[in-house]
This record gives C-alpha cells, sequence and structure tokens, in this order.
C-alpha cells in the first residue's frame, strides 16, 4: 500500500507563514500532523543546510507549489522552523 500524502494546497496563499518540527536522518520522507503541530521527517543530515533544503522540498511538494516560493525565515539551525511562501 502506497503512503498516503498530506495535501496542504490550502496554504499556498501568498505571506502564509508555515511553522514546523524537523527530525532529520530519519528513515523515510514525510509529514504528519502529530498533537496539534505539523512535523516534518527528512532523510538527509543536519549538516550545511541538507535538511533545511529537504524540508522545503517535502513542503514544496505537499502545497503543490515550487520549492523557491519557499523562504526559511526563522530556524535555520533549529529544529522548530518557519517558511514563508512568497509566490
Amino acid at each position: 500500500m502506497a503512503p498516503k500524502h498530506i495535501n496542504l494546497s490550502q496554504l499556498a496563499v501568498s505571506g502564509t507563514e508555515i511553522a514546523l518540527r524537523v527530525t532529520p536522518k530519519a528513515s523515510r520522507e514525510r509529514l504528519l500532523w502529530q498533537e496539534g503541530q505539523l512535523r516534518a521527517y527528512v532523510t538527509a543530515p543536519p549538516e550545511d543546510g541538507k535538511a533545511n533544503e529537504a524540508v522545503r522540498k517535502l513542503l514544496a511538494r505537499a502545497m503543490g507549489v515550487a520549492k523557491t516560493q519557499l523562504v526559511l525565515i526563522r530556524g535555520a539551525t533549529a529544529r522548530d522552523k518557519v517558511f514563508r511562501y512568497q509566490p
């Protein structure tokens, strides 16, 4: 059975800020709602911005937008991150 992908297309509104908690070096990539918070699990390590870029790509896919339209505004070196959608 294929994994069910989360649909975040309703967040694709100019200026929307998306807060999430990231877990790098996970066994597989996915987005989940847990305990009322959006969580991203990525396989990339938390070094040289690799995990941030993996989260941007995963979030963009779930929103149905280009990854260049998501800007990391807070949390470059933290697990809690905030991205802004800028079309």
